[in-house]
C-alpha cells in the first residue's frame, strides 16, 4: 500500500500536468526545440507540450492496421456470420432502405477502403514532424491550472481520433477543441457569466526544413528572428488568421450554434485554408512562441529588449536562448513590483524553435 504522506499536493499534481518530460523533445534533423514555463505561484494557468508523435504513438503498427482495414473493408460479409466492423453495420442498414441497389454495397465499401489508404499513406509523414502545444489560460493559480489542463486532455483525446481517421491533424480537431471550452446555455443559466472558461491557445507543427504550420486561437503570435539580419523580422499578418481565445467564438453553420454562447458568430467553420504558415528560411533563424507573460504582443519598447535579448544569444542552443528569454522576463517582474505593479506579473513560457 502507498505512503498517503508522500501523495503530491493538487498544486505539485497540476504542475507536473503541465509540465513535459525533458525526454519527450522530437529532435528532427536541421531542427532544434527547447521550452520552458514559469508560474506565478506554485502552480499557473500556462501549459506547453512537445508533440513526439513518434514517441507517443506506434507509428508502424497504425500504418500496418489501416491497411488491414482497407482490405478488410472490401470484403463482403459472409451469409450469417457476425458484423465484423462499422462497414458491416452501414451495409446491413443500407440493405434496409429501400433504395437499395447491390452495387451500393460495393462502392460503399471501396469508399470506405479508400479512406483507410489515405490514412496509411499520410500517417508516414508524422516521422519527420513535431508538434507544439501552448495554452494560457486566464488568470494564475489552481483553476487556471485546470482550465489548461482540460485544454491538454480534450486535446490528446482529439488528437487520437485525428490519426485514427486522417493519419495526421485536421481543421476539425480545432473546432471540437474550441467547442468544448465555450459556454453552454445550460452552463450560463446555472452558474452565471462569469464561471466561463478562457484560454488561448497555439498549436504548430514544424518539419526538418523549417516549415511551420500553425492555428491560432487568441494567442500572441510567434516572433520570428533572423541570424542573418539579428532582428525580429516583419510578416505579413494578412494571410496570419488569429481566432478568438477558444469557446469565445462558435461558428454560424454549427448545428449546436443556438446551444451556447457566443460573443460572435464565425461565417464558417475552421478550414486548412484559416492554417498559417512561417518558414525558417536560414540557419539560426528561430521562432519564439510565448505566452502574454513574456511579451502581449503590443509593447514596442517590450519587443526591442527581447530582441536585444536574442541578439545577445542567438549563437547559442535553444535551451540557452529560452532560459535567458526567461531570465529576462523574470527581470521585468521587479520592475513591475517597484511601480507598484505587480498585479501585472503573469505566468510565464517560452518556447524556442531554431533551424540548425
Amino acid at each position: 500500500m502507498s505512503d498517503l504522506n508522500t501523495a503530491p499536493t493538487i498544486d505539485e499534481y497540476l504542475r507536473n500536468r503541465l509540465m513535459p518530460a525533458e525526454g519527450a523533445i522530437p529532435h528532427l534533423p536541421g531542427i532544434e526545440m527547447f521550452g520552458n514555463s514559469i508560474p506565478v505561484g506554485t502552480v499557473g494557468g500556462d501549459l506547453f507540450e512537445y508533440i513526439n508523435f513518434q514517441q507517443r504513438y506506434d507509428i508502424d503498427a497504425r500504418i500496418e492496421r489501416a491497411l488491414r482495414l482497407s482490405q478488410e473493408f472490401l470484403e463482403p460479409l459472409p451469409p450469417g456470420a457476425p458484423v465484423r466492423n462499422a462497414i458491416d453495420d452501414h451495409v446491413q442498414w443500407l440493405r434496409t432502405t429501400s433504395g437499395f441497389r447491390p452495387e451500393m454495397e460495393a462502392e460503399y465499401r471501396f469508399a470506405r477502403s479508400s479512406d483507410e489508404v489515405r490514412v496509411a499513406q499520410g500517417l508516414p509523414d508524422l516521422r519527420s514532424t513535431a508538434g507544439v502545444l501552448l495554452v494560457d489560460a486566464q488568470g494564475h493559480g489552481i483553476i487556471s491550472a485546470k482550465i489548461a489542463s482540460t485544454v491538454h486532455d480534450t486535446f490528446h483525446a482529439l488528437m487520437l481520433n485525428e490519426l485514427d481517421q486522417y493519419g495526421k491533424t485536421t481543421p476539425e480537431l480545432f473546432e471540437n477543441l474550441n467547442l468544448r471550452l465555450a459556454q453552454s446555455v445550460t452552463a450560463r443559466n446555472a452558474l452565471g457569466a462569469t464561471s466561463r472558461e478562457i484560454a488561448t491557445m497555439l498549436y504548430g507543427e514544424v518539419d526538418p526544413l523549417g516549415h511551420f504550420r500553425f492555428v491560432n486561437f487568441g494567442h500572441p503570435p510567434p516572433l520570428v528572428f533572423s541570424a542573418e539580419y539579428r532582428k525580429f523580422m516583419t510578416i505579413d499578418e494578412t494571410h496570419m488568421v488569429r481566432f478568438l481565445a477558444l469557446g469565445l467564438e462558435i461558428p454560424a453553420d454549427h448545428p449546436d450554434r443556438k446551444k451556447y454562447y457566443s460573443l460572435a458568430f464565425r461565417q464558417h467553420g475552421f478550414t486548412s485554408s484559416d492554417i498559417a504558415q512561417i518558414t525558417l528560411m536560414s540557419p539560426g533563424d528561430m521562432l519564439v512562441l510565448h505566452t502574454d507573460g513574456v511579451y502581449d504582443g503590443s509593447d514596442e519598447p517590450a519587443r526591442d529588449q527581447l530582441e536585444a535579448v536574442l541578439r545577445d544569444h542567438y549563437r547559442h542552443s535553444a535551451r540557452d536562448i529560452c532560459n535567458a528569454v526567461l531570465d529576462h522576463s523574470v527581470r521585468q517582474d521587479e520592475v513591475l513590483r517597484a511601480n507598484g505593479e505587480a498585479d501585472g506579473i503573469d505566468d510565464k513560457t517560452v518556447f524556442i524553435i531554431k533551424r540548425t
